[in-house]
């Protein structure tokens, strides 16, 4: 039965450890976006189009 207390408290410590690892990582913004922004240009014509396009045809369907 001490075996279970024991494996209980080092998977604590280790999740606790993993935890902090994870916040040390978002704080230094490891997960920050880097590519998306510089290739957000090269498709935002295409999303203003199809923009547009459906406010033209909810006009045409309004008329």
């Amino acid at each position: 039965m001490s075996v279970i207390y024991l494996l209980i408290t080092i998977s604590i410590f280790v999740a606790i450890a993993f935890l902090i690892a994870f916040f040390m990582a978002v704080k230094t913004g490891q997960y920050d976006d880097d590519y998306t922004p510089s290739v957000r240009m090269l498709f935002d014509d295409e999303v203003k189009l199809k923009a547009q396009k459906e406010i033209q045809t909810t006009e045409e369907k309004q008329i």
